[in-house]
């Protein structure tokens, strides 16, 4: 299974489906089912009942998770969608040489 570039956090924007353009922040990712709830975003209603403990029934509305593929990181220069490739920096600590990745923006090259 491909690794998800997108993590919990991200601003993204909506390419495809009826939220087309709309931004939002990501609440959750599944890995397994490469989907990803955005804040805001694919907006449904759930009908619940009432609870035991005299919780009221009626209309809940939530964001449902939409496909990794339909979204696509916000650019913080330049705010325009853009794909991410990773980096590999090394850093030097307490004497020591560490490799870490680093998500880089595509479109303007500025880190994520």
């Amino acid at each position: 299974m491909a690794k998800m570039k997108i993590k919990k956090g991200d601003l993204v924007q909506v390419l495809t489906g009826k939220d087309k353009g709309a931004t939002g922040k990501v609440i959750a990712v599944n890995t397994e089912t490469q989907r990803v709830t955005v804040e805001g975003v694919n907006r449904v209603t759930r009908h619940t009942k009432a609870g035991v403990r005299g919780q009221a029934g009626g209309l809940v509305v939530q964001e449902a998770p939409i496909h990794v593929s339909n979204v696509a990181i916000v650019d913080p220069e330049t705010k325009k969608p853009t794909r991410i490739k990773t980096r590999v920096e090394t850093v030097e600590r307490d004497g020591k040489t560490k490799t870490q990745r680093v998500r880089v923006a595509v479109r303007s090259g500025k880190d994520i």
